[in-house]
């Protein structure tokens, strides 16, 4: 590394690169998908905590762990080690995500009281080491390329593996640990499963995270090394107030606060729909996640294509679009009365389709969004002279961490509201709660994408204003603006 502000290069990587590079998001994945898909579950109906106070958890401690992010952020983007800015906080996480993962699927008998307490530090612990690892990792897309496309395509990898990990385990939970036995007929309430998920979970997140920390630790001496000052408080936070007050981001922000709350919502009710509205069993269920690894290569496929025919912003619009409307039909069709029964072997066909195209756009709009964010970086550059990669990154993740926790607590709110009965099994919930549930989710869920999808609008960098950024900015440096010390190609 060298004590000049390097401008990063608007290079191609090489294919290892990319794959290191993205392998770490597998542990974010596991995370990711665990708390959306299954911690609500296991608490509520197999521990046996009322849906709202797991709601309420889950919410705090994504506001808590959110708060952390810019902090994170802030100090990768100002840290200064023979290790680089940011893989000095990536080794540092990976063991401590292991432990609190394991910990999480294992609670001590307690009384509720305690058991609240108990997942709250669990959840707010895994999220925060989590993130140790997630900040500072995103935020080295932006510095491994400058080039405008070539950052899709790298984040295209992130999301796949992010998506492939995750789904994954997901699998493997209903596949081999979520199994039915004499006890517990519905294996996804099997609480038996779900300490052996945890332990295996956590195994795959630390084996993830130093993989990529290792693979990706010879491009060190190519990155960008921050100059060396002395900050007080006041003007930390002065500089970070005024970073984020850069309009594309704002824009982005306002976008990903209805997102995030849209996101939440789906996620913590996609069970309670297949196991409930849809009566599906375990094995049906898994096979959806057979169709989401599709959905991910469908996403990593599309995104890179899209955005050159399309632009960042037209495609992530058009996309997001797509993915609401394909994945509220079939329940707007079930109220409606014009759906297949539950019991007809054609549901899960048609579920399956359903699910793998809404999922893969949807998808293939967030990795589009991230790429818009890491553009922002040279826009903000030119006006502050700094680079904040890793606050950028950190307040969108602050914002999709903090809103999401509303969307979960908004869906065991509905969940409150509907009378749905804690410890319920499929079939025997009333159809008044099962249409209930559709017929506040739907408008909610498209109220949210809606807004999100017109924020977005007024994002106002393409690729010939990222171009021109990166331009000028080399000329300010004295530099031509193409290429970076050190070895080329990655």
């Amino acid at each position: 590394m060298t004590d000049a502000p390097v401008r990063p290069a608007a290079k191609r990587l090489s294919l290892p690169t990319k794959l290191f590079y993205g392998f770490g998001t597998v542990a974010f994945g596991v995370k990711d998908q665990g708390f959306s898909y299954l911690l609500l579950i296991f608490y509520n109906q197999v521990i046996g905590m009322p849906a709202q106070m797991v709601g309420l958890v889950i919410m705090i401690a994504m506001i808590f762990d959110a708060i952390s992010d810019p902090v994170i952020g802030q100090m990768s983007d100002n840290w200064r080690s023979r290790w680089g800015r940011r893989h000095p906080f990536m080794y540092a996480a990976a063991l401590p995500v292991a432990i609190t993962y394991g910990l999480l699927w294992n609670p001590p008998e307690m009384s509720q009281t305690a058991l609240f307490f108990y997942l709250l530090v669990v959840a707010v612990m895994i999220r925060t080491f989590i993130t140790l690892y997630e900040i500072p990792s995103t935020a080295l897309a932006a510095e491994l390329t400058t080039d405008y496309d070539e950052r899709t395509k790298v984040l295209s990898y992130r999301y796949f593996f992010a998506w492939w990990g995750g789904l994954a385990m997901t699998l493997a939970a209903f596949q081999v640990f979520l199994r039915p036995d004499a006890e517990h007929p519905v294996g996804q309430l099997n609480p038996a499963g779900y300490v052996n998920y945890g332990l295996c979970a956590a195994a795959v997140m630390l084996f993830a995270i130093l993989v990529s920390a290792i693979g990706t630790h010879r491009h060190i001496p190519d990155l960008v090394t921050p100059p060396q000052r002395k900050l007080t408080f006041g003007q930390t936070m002065k500089e970070m107030a005024g970073t984020l007050a850069n309009k594309p981001f704002l824009v982005l922000i306002c976008a990903g606060l209805f997102n995030a709350m849209a996101g939440g919502l789906v996620l913590s009710l996609n069970l309670y729909f297949n196991t409930y509205f849809w009566e599906l069993t375990a094995r049906e269920i898994s096979i959806f996640a057979i169709g989401n690894f599709i959905s991910a290569a469908i996403a990593f496929g599309l995104a890179a294509p899209l955005s050159l025919k399309m632009g960042k912003k037209g495609a992530a619009q058009v996309t997001k679009v797509l993915s609401f409307v394909i994945g509220a039909t079939p329940i707007t069709l079930r109220l409606l009365g014009v759906f297949p029964e539950n019991g007809d072997p054609i549901i899960v066909p048609i579920l399956f389709v359903q699910t793998t195209l809404s999922t893969g756009l949807s998808i293939t709009a967030s990795i589009l969004i991230s790429s818009m964010i890491a553009d922002v970086v040279e826009n903000s550059e030119l006006k502050t002279g700094r680079r904040s990669e890793g606050l950028f990154f950190a307040a969108a993740s602050f914002v999709n961490k903090a809103v999401s926790g509303i969307g979960i607590f908004a869906s065991s709110l509905i969940l409150l509201l509907i009378a749905f009965p804690q410890g319920a099994q499929p079939g025997q919930v009333p159809d008044e709660v099962i249409r209930d549930l559709g017929l506040l989710y739907v408008p909610i869920l498209g109220a949210l994408y809606a807004a999100a999808i017109a924020f977005v609008a007024f994002y106002g960098i393409t690729r010939e204003g990222h171009r021109e950024s990166v331009a000028r900015l080399a000329a300010e440096a004295g530099a031509d603006g193409i290429e970076e010390p050190g070895p080329r190609g990655g």
